[in-house]
Formats: structure tokens, C-alpha cells, sequence
């Protein structure tokens, strides 16, 4: 596992596959703020409303320069249909291999009615144009989440 991540710190390089076509990368967003938020799985309630509150401030976040970038290990054709279902408009990373997930520490052991497994801890981190983390929102309660990160964003 990934050391943990800590605001100041330089933001691990990224690049994956994502719905619509074509890659998303921290280097092709050099310069601009982004919000890099990982969920656990597509279509699920908690992980839908987070997407859709995130797809209502899109134009928020586009005047504050911020772009929103959800990631799961889902598949890109799902990815597709979530978005589609629910008119999704921001982003969302495909990291099938888990790469990104244990790079940022989000792929952590969880605990479902007793029985342990590996999953992603719904986590928020805000980056600058410099690549420098500059806000971690670990353990993200849903509601009111995306109107608090849109703020952090308007702040830098």
C-alpha cells in the first residue's frame, strides 16, 4: 500500500481510460485545479448522489478552473451506462487495475456486516495547478460534499 497523503504533497501522476472516450491524466491538467474524488462503485445510492451533486456545480467548479474527476475500479462501459442514466457530465476514471486507487491509499480494508474485504474508501483530494495536493477529505460523508469542495476550489 501507498505511504498516506498528506496536503503539500506533490500528487501522484495519473492516467487512465475514461467514459466518452480517450484518457484523463494530471499531466494534460497541468495548470488547472482538480478535484480527484474516488468512490467505491458505480450505480450504488450513495455513490450516485455524489455524482450527480458533483454534475450539478460542474459550471462551478468550470468558473473556479477546477476540473472534477471521479474514479472507481469500474469498467469503462459501465462507467458509460452510470453516466448515461443519470445525465452524469463530469469525468469518470477508469482504474481497472487498481493503480491510481493504491497510489492515492483509498484501496483499504473494509468491513460489511463482519466479513473483511478490500475496497475503495470514498475519499476527496483538491490539486492545484502545480500538482500539489492542497485539501484531503478522507471518509466522505455524501451529502453537502460536492458544495464543500466546490468552496475549497473557489478558495485557491
Amino acid at each position: 500500500m501507498a505511504k498516506q497523503l498528506d496536503v503539500g504533497d506533490k500528487a501522484p501522476a495519473f492516467s487512465m481510460i475514461r467514459d466518452g472516450g480517450g484518457t484523463v491524466s494530471l499531466a494534460d491538467l497541468k495548470g488547472k485545479t482538480v478535484v480527484l474524488y474516488f468512490y467505491p462503485k458505480d450505480d450504488t445510492p450513495g455513490c450516485t448522489t455524489e455524482a450527480i451533486d458533483f454534475t450539478a456545480l460542474k459550471a462551478d467548479f468550470a468558473k473556479a478552473g477546477a476540473e472534477v474527476i471521479g474514479v472507481s475500479r469500474d469498467s469503462v462501459a459501465k462507467h458509460e451506462k452510470f453516466a448515461a442514466k443519470h445525465k452524469l457530465g463530469v469525468a469518470l476514471g477508469a482504474d481497472e487495475d487498481g493503480t491510481v486507487t493504491e497510489a492515492y491509499g483509498v484501496w483499504q480494508e473494509k468491513s460489511l456486516y463482519g466479513r473483511k474485504y478490500m475496497g475503495i474508501m470514498r475519499a476527496t483530494f483538491l490539486i492545484d495547478g502545480d500538482g500539489v495536493i492542497r485539501r484531503i477529505w478522507p471518509k466522505v460523508s455524501v451529502k453537502g460534499h460536492a458544495a464543500e469542495v466546490l468552496a475549497a476550489a473557489q478558495a485557491l
